[in-house]
């Protein structure tokens, strides 16, 4: 997707930005991890008492952090399947290297932060998944969130695709 054919020369050109799958992944992942982050503030210690700006900055925070995890573990499915355009059709492989590598760096991640720097903890509320201590809604939230990513993105290049055959 990285190149388009031009109908009336019929050479490669440059896709426009919203053409390139990075950026709608990183849109709608930023979109869906960001409300997500707020779902799951009673699962975290001091969350729910904390200030509204410093609890949107936090969220904020991780949310990028979200994103930077799916470019991540989108690249790498790019990579093993030597296509950016994977996202099109996804098949099993790029799917479930993108769920496992996300998965991966939430599980790393949350053991840093969780055990490490200390900068967050979990409340009594939180489910812990053996065998890190693992908060499980950080993990269900790599379950849940990448498959929509995914189909978000989809249809949002194919639909970018359309209007440029269209001539629009």
């Amino acid at each position: 997707m990285s190149e388009t054919r031009s109908q009336a020369s019929g050479t490669a050109r440059p896709a426009r930005l919203w053409e390139v799958p990075e950026l709608p992944v990183a849109f709608f992942s930023f979109l869906l991890h960001f409300v997500w982050e707020f779902v799951q503030v009673p699962v975290f210690a001091g969350m729910a008492e904390m200030g509204h700006w410093e609890a949107i900055k936090l969220c904020l925070s991780a949310s990028i952090g979200d994103v930077g995890f799916a470019l991540t573990a989108f690249w790498a499915s790019s990579l093993a399947v030597r296509s950016r355009d994977w996202v099109l059709r996804p098949t099993r492989l790029p799917l479930g290297l993108f769920l496992a590598v996300g998965i991966l760096l939430t599980i790393g991640f949350e053991y840093y932060y969780t055990n490490v720097s200390l900068r967050w903890t979990y409340s009594e509320l939180m489910p812990l998944v053996p065998p890190f201590g693992t908060g499980l809604t950080p993990i269900l939230q790599w379950l849940a969130i990448p498959p929509l990513v995914v189909w978000l993105t989809r249809r949002h290049l194919l639909g970018a695709h359309t209007i440029r055959e269209a001539g629009a």
